[in-house]
């Protein structure tokens, strides 16, 4: 099983309501995408100097379904719209 692991830090004049949305554009993937075996999504409550806005925790068969996830249609535009709308996405991945 493998765990993925992505954290968004949004741009400082990104509006609420799109960062709302994105988190919906977040949810709405598992239904779309068979890959995803769990799925966990949220706004950082602590809001420190080093925290992220947004963090993304979902998990996979293998390394073959985490491939297929990244390239499915339907996730594609959750890339596009985060490089629109933040300034930084980190990612880690490992097996669990």
């Amino acid at each position: 099983m493998i765990r993925h692991i992505v954290l968004f830090r949004f741009k400082t004049e990104t509006p609420q309501s799109d960062r709302e949305a994105f988190l919906e554009m977040l949810r709405a993937l598992p239904p779309k995408i068979s890959e995803i075996r769990s799925f966990e999504a949220g706004f950082d409550i602590v809001r420190a100097p080093r925290s992220f806005d947004l963090a993304l925790v979902t998990s996979y068969d293998d390394l073959a379904a985490l491939d297929r996830y990244a390239k499915h249609e339907h996730h594609l535009p959750v890339i596009e719209r985060s490089k629109e709308i933040c300034e930084q996405v980190v990612a880690a991945d490992f097996e669990i």
